[in-house]
C-alpha cells in the first residue's frame, strides 16, 4: 500500500497544476483563522465576529467542518485531473504494462482519496483546536472534546465526494466534462426531488428519497451551523420565528454515504476492468 501511495504522490507532485491546487486548498483551510480578525465599526456599533461565539467549544467543530467542506472542490479538481492525465499521458497503460494490476491501480487511487480526506481532517482539527484554545469561552476538557463526531462526518463526507469524483474521472476521461457532469448530477437530484413531490409522492416522502441520493446524502452529514448562533436565534425570536433544526450527526446518514462510497469504488473498478485500454 505504501508503494502504491508513493507512486500516486510522485505523479501529483510532478504535476504543476495539481501542486498549486493542493497548496491553495490547505491555504484556504488555514484562512478560516482570518475570520477571527473580521471587525465592523459603524459609528458607535462595533461588531467582532470572533466575539459571536463561532470559535467556542464545542460549536467550533461544527462551524469549521461545515466551512472547510465548502473548499472540497479544489481537491475534486485534482482527483478528476489525476484520472484525466492517466488517460491523456497514457500512464495508466504504462503502469499496467509495468505489472500493476487494475485492482492495484484502483486501490492506489482510493488510497489517495483516503489520504486527502485524512490529512484534511487532521488539518481542520489542528486549526480548530488552536482557534478554540485562543478564543473559546470554555476550556473544560469535557466540552473541548465533545461533538467530535463532526470531524468523523467531515472525513466520511470527503471520502464519499472524492470517490464520486474518481468514478466520474474514470467514466468521462476528461476533467472538464467530469466536473460538468458533477454539476449536472447536482441539478438532476433537485429535479428528481421536484418531480417526486409534485407528481408521485408526498413532499415528505420525496425529501426522504432525496436524502439518500449521493450528493444530498453527503450534504446532510453536516447541517448548516449558522442558525445555532445566539445572535441568529435572538433575531428569530424577535420576529416570532422558531429555529428547530436537527444539528446532530446520525449514524444512518454516515452508513448511506459509506454505501455510496463502496459503490463508486466498485463501479470504478468494474468500468476499468471492462474497458479496453
Amino acid at each position: 500500500m505504501v508503494r502504491l501511495l508513493q507512486i500516486e504522490f510522485i505523479k501529483l507532485w510532478n504535476n504543476r497544476a495539481s501542486k498549486i491546487l493542493i497548496i491553495s486548498y490547505f491555504v484556504l483551510l488555514t484562512s478560516i483563522a482570518l475570520v477571527a480578525a473580521i471587525k465592523f465599526e459603524i459609528g458607535p456599533i462595533q461588531f467582532h465576529l470572533a466575539d459571536q461565539g463561532i470559535f467556542n467549544f464545542p460549536y467550533i467543530w461544527h462551524f469549521n467542518t461545515f466551512i472547510a467542506a465548502l473548499f472540497k472542490l479544489f481537491l475534486a479538481i485534482v482527483i478528476v485531473s489525476m484520472m484525466s492525465n492517466e488517460y491523456s499521458n497514457k500512464t495508466i497503460k504504462q503502469n499496467l504494462i509495468d505489472g500493476l494490476s487494475k485492482r492495484e491501480f484502483i486501490l492506489s487511487k482510493f488510497l489517495t482519496v483516503i489520504s486527502f480526506a485524512l490529512i484534511s481532517t487532521v488539518f481542520v482539527f489542528i486549526v480548530s483546536f488552536v482557534l478554540g484554545l485562543t478564543y473559546s469561552d470554555f476550556d473544560e476538557l469535557s466540552i473541548i472534546f465533545s461533538n467530535l463526531e463532526f470531524l468523523l462526518a467531515y472525513f466520511v463526507k470527503l471520502v464519499g465526494f472524492f470517490t464520486f469524483c474518481l468514478f466520474l474521472g474514470i467514466l468521462v476521461k476528461r476533467s472538464a466534462f467530469a466536473l460538468g457532469f458533477l454539476i449536472l448530477w447536482a441539478i438532476i437530484e433537485q429535479i428528481i426531488f421536484g418531480l417526486l413531490g409534485w407528481k408521485l409522492v408526498s413532499w415528505e416522502t420525496a425529501s426522504a428519497i432525496k436524502g439518500i441520493l449521493p450528493l444530498e446524502a453527503m450534504s446532510n452529514l453536516i447541517t448548516e451551523p449558522f442558525s445555532r448562533l445566539k445572535a441568529v436565534q435572538s433575531i428569530a425570536n424577535e420576529i416570532g420565528e422558531q429555529v428547530n433544526l436537527d444539528y446532530q450527526v446520525h449514524w444512518y446518514e454516515i452508513v448511506v454515504v459509506l454505501c455510496w462510497t463502496a459503490l463508486f469504488v466498485y463501479l470504478s473498478y468494474a468500468l476499468l476492468k471492462k474497458r479496453d485500454l
